[in-house]
């Protein structure tokens, strides 16, 4: 399949080969019913990025195979994106190819979208941004309706935003989140509802607080809360963690306190290994923790935090790597019990599958 095509009619079938794929991989747990939440069709993905050829005078969006880097192939339009960047793809392209400053060394173009209907565009370029590309910039903008980012070598024009306002139905609640131009968002928004709707559901009755590891932007942690006393949640990434504060004070939680500290780092704090000036401010003692999230990047979790996650009653999983999740539940696993089980398919036509567990100490 080409990377720019999708298969609507093969959409089935596709999933249930995956989902026999992980059952096989996975057939050394003792693994529940699992749920299986499936992704839009077509238009599922809210983020896309385009290389521009240059070519006569005129550019266009281009995609490449991989392996194939100097090989591009011209796209009109991209069914894996959003309906929105659908949209905007040739209204954008219309307007830079009237415009020569705008077109000039343009290399790249990446689109930011939201279910809630609002989008960035940044433009990045080999050239200096000077007051020319500034004013075409900004009538583009006003044009597209859109906020606006052109970068360059050291250089970042922002038009007037770097960010989106996203807006995230789980259950009767509607959750707003800043998503910065940079930062990590969930790219398939109506999977990302699900899989927030699920962790809700699987944490209804655990009470007391929770302890939160990677939280982003506090995507989960936001919906998270209204079922927990208090929770602590970690990161590592300032860029993130402001986006976690600024969406905490949006969406007026106020039983939230964040820290910015390494998973590894944290772990070591619990242990009372060695005192922690990001946690001067935090009384870990108070905490009576029921439950931990873990949501961690490609590589999983790494040996001293798996250990740290068996202390906990509750542990709620979000992997985005099977693999790395088989290997943090074949130690889980000695203390815990798997009570739920789910699949996210965040990335339709691929092999990639999202896992979400819920275990409970034995």
């Amino acid at each position: 399949m080409a990377i720019h095509q999708v298969f609507p009619e093969q959409y089935d079938a596709q999933l249930n080969q995956k989902l026999a794929r992980l059952k096989e991989d996975f057939a050394r747990f003792d693994l529940p019913e699992i749920d299986v939440f499936s992704s839009p069709e077509t238009h599922y993905r809210l983020r896309a990025e385009f290389k521009m050829w240059q070519e006569d005078g005129q550019v266009n969006y281009a995609m490449y195979q991989p392996g194939e880097y100097k090989k591009p192939f011209l796209i009109e339009d991209f069914p894996v994106a959003s309906e929105q960047i659908n949209q905007l793809m040739p209204e954008l392209l219309t307007a830079i190819n009237a415009d020569p400053v705008l077109r000039l060394k343009l290399f790249q173009v990446e689109f930011l979208t939201t279910l809630s209907g609002e989008a960035l565009i940044t433009l990045l370029y080999h050239k200096r941004l000077d007051d020319a590309w500034e004013e075409a910039a900004r009538a583009l903008k006003t044009q597209l309706g859109v906020d606006l980012i052109g970068r360059s070598r050291k250089q970042k024009v922002v038009l007037d935003r770097d960010f989106v306002i996203e807006r995230l139905q789980v259950g009767d609640t509607t959750f707003q989140y800043q998503q910065v131009e940079t930062g990590f968002t969930q790219p398939n928004g109506r999977v990302c509802e699900k899989m927030l709707t699920w962790a809700v559901d699987h944490s209804r009755s655990l009470g007391g607080d929770l302890l939160e590891l990677y939280c982003g932007n506090g995507n989960f942690t936001l919906p998270l809360a209204q079922n927990f006393r208090n929770v602590l949640a970690t990161e590592l990434a300032k860029s993130s963690l402001a986006s976690a504060e600024y969406n905490q004070r949006l969406n007026g939680v106020e039983n939230v306190t964040l820290v910015r500290m390494s998973s590894e780092d944290f772990a070591q704090a619990l242990d009372k290994v060695r005192p922690f000036r990001r946690l001067r401010h935090v009384d870990l003692d108070s905490y009576a923790f029921s439950t931990i999230f873990v949501d961690p990047p490609r590589a999983g979790l790494d040996p001293h935090t798996t250990r740290i996650t068996q202390r906990f009653d509750n542990i709620l999983y979000v992997s985005c790597n099977p693999d790395t999740l088989k290997h943090n539940l074949d130690t889980i696993t000695q203390t815990h019990r798997i009570e739920h089980f789910a699949v996210f398919d965040q990335f339709p036509y691929t092999h990639h599958l999202e896992c979400g567990v819920v275990l409970r100490k034995r």
